[in-house]
């Protein structure tokens, strides 16, 4: 069963720091590109980047540009997105997807093959 499962979640002061990290099980992840996506109560679900299958390309969404970094280790199988200056307006469930989909940029969430169960990052003081 192909399976994602998203761990590094929880609650942080506003300019704090977290680790996100999008491990698969039952599949590799080396043809594969993997996004970044949340959704914050209330709101649409917004795409924050995405990496290509070789990690060689990234993009992140206006928002988060800066602030956030997406990386891929493929021996262990594993996708980070690593957050930093986070901001009250962070706060949502995130979600690790993937898909054989190669796209110059990232494809839109519906074109998503497998997703992750999501974890939530609550940015307050």
């Amino acid at each position: 069963q192909l399976q994602l499962v998203e761990s590094g979640g929880g609650l942080v002061q506003p300019g704090g720091s977290l680790r996100l990290s999008c491990a698969a099980t039952g599949f590799t992840l080396d043809y594969y590109a993997v996004g970044w996506l949340r959704q914050a109560p209330g709101k649409a679900r917004e795409g924050v980047g995405c990496i290509s299958s070789s990690g060689s390309r990234t993009y992140y969404a206006d928002s988060v540009k800066g602030r956030f970094t997406i990386s891929r280790d493929n021996a262990k199988n594993t996708v980070y997105l690593q957050m930093n200056s986070l901001e009250p307006e962070d706060t949502a469930i995130y979600y690790c997807a993937a898909t054989e989909l190669v796209a110059a940029g990232c494809v839109d969430w519906y074109e998503y093959d497998v997703w992750g169960q999501g974890t939530q990052v609550t940015v307050s003081s």
